[in-house]
This record gives C-alpha cells, sequence and structure tokens, in this order.
C-alpha cells in the first residue's frame, strides 16, 4: 500500500520520501517509483529525528505525512505475550505517534499539513485472536482523533483510512507480498482513496474512511 500511494503521489506532482527498515529494497523501489529513499525505523526515535531533519534539509518544508508503517501480532487470549504485544505497539502505535509528533511540530509553524494515519477496519472492531493487532488499531484510532482536536486550530488535516483485507506483504515473514485475489481489494483503491482526500479543498477535511471490498466472498 505505501508504494502504490507512494506512486500516486508522484504522479500527481508531489516530492516523495519513503522509509524503511529494508535499506537494500527501500533503494530499488525508490529508483522504480521516483521518490526518494530514508533508511530508517519508526521504532527508533533517532531515526525519526534524522529523517525529519533530512526532510527540511531537502525540502524546506514538509505538506504532508502517511504513517503506513505497521506489523501483525496474533494470539489467543491464553497464550499472549507480553514481548510481543511491546513489539506490534512499538511499529503501529508508538512509532506512528512519535512520526506524527515530530511533523506536527513543522506543521504548527508553517500553519498547515496533512496527517494520514493508515489504521484499518480492525479499529472498528474487534475478532477472534486479535486482541494484539485490533488493540493497536483502536489506539491508532483514538490518536487520530486526539490530534483532530489538536491540530485542527493550525489548519492541519488528521485523516484515518480503514482497508479491509489487502493482498500485501503485511504478516509475511520473507516480505514477499501476497498475489492480487480478484475479490479482494488491491494496494490501489486504498492510494485513490487517500489521494482523493488530500486533494480536498483544504477548507474540509475526511476525518476517517473505511474501505471494504463489495463482495469478497
Amino acid at each position: 500500500m505505501g508504494l502504490s500511494m507512494s506512486e500516486s503521489l508522484i504522479k500527481e506532482g508531489a516530492s516523495v520520501i519513503i522509509t524503511g527498515r529494508d535499506e537494500e529494497k527501500l533503494k530499488v523501489e525508490a529508483a522504480r517509483i521516483g521518490a526518494v529513499p530514508f533508511h530508517a525505523d519508526v521504532a527508533n526515535d533517532e531515526d525519526i529525528k534524522a529523517l525529519f531533519a533530512f526532510v527540511i534539509e531537502q525540502f524546506g518544508k514538509l505538506d504532508g505525512l502517511i504513517n503506513n508503517a505497521g506489523i501483525g501480532g496474533w494470539a489467543p487470549i491464553e497464550e499472549m505475550d507480553r514481548d510481543l504485544m511491546r513489539s506490534v505497539f512499538e511499529v503501529n502505535v508508538f512509532g506512528a505517534a512519535m512520526m506524527a509528533s515530530e511533523a506536527s511540530k513543522i506543521f504548527m509553524k508553517q500553519n498547515y499539513g496533512d496527517i494520514v494515519n493508515v489504521a484499518s477496519t480492525a479499529s472498528l472492531k474487534g475478532y477472534k485472536n486479535g486482541s494484539i493487532y485490533s488493540a493497536t488499531k483502536f489506539a491508532l484510532r483514538s490518536m487520530s482523533q486526539c490530534w483532530q482536536a489538536e491540530l485542527r486550530p493550525y489548519n492541519v488535516r488528521v485523516i484515518q483510512v480503514n482497508p479491509s483485507e489487502v493482498p500485501t506483504a503485511f504478516g509475511q515473514t520473507d516480505r514477499q507480498s501476497r498475489p492480487i485475489e480478484e475479490k479482494k481489494l488491491t494496494p490501489q483503491e486504498i492510494a485513490d482513496v487517500v489521494i482523493a482526500a488530500l486533494k480536498m479543498d483544504r477548507r474540509g477535511f475526511i476525518p476517517e474512511v473505511s474501505v471494504f471490498a463489495t463482495n469478497p466472498f
């Protein structure tokens, strides 16, 4: 989804910086789509600070942040593990929060900006064995609403996008993308929604949008 959003933004004329933990893959994909790569892990605060310093050094401003980094973690209640919970929260919640915190400092000075939080329909309803992952997305949804209240006076829009199931590399230990399935969403549907929300005149914004496959069965 991150690459589809990046490609779509570049086609709209945006300059896009993409980040990732796999430096080799990051450079290859950035070259392929025409993005600027920056090797960073959202679970590392020093990486986050270095990223935003790079943004200002290269461009002198920041128009928007897309919080798309996310990992999975599932377990039945009787098998939940503190270390697994902590690792998923580090990326899905703390990482998103620290990225938004650094971006907001720039946005408040500029008096404009956009934050897109890519969450999940798991932020709307829990499900069997989903305590860990769903809890992180419920937390992200809560943070989105808090940031909307805090940042609207600075003309900063906070938009949450909730995809349902999209075949991607998400949850794959080898990080290889799953093949597209006929009745499920593709990353492009999510990219289209994000682009449409960002292109709205700045006098308005979409606080939250959920995207489901029309007939997934």
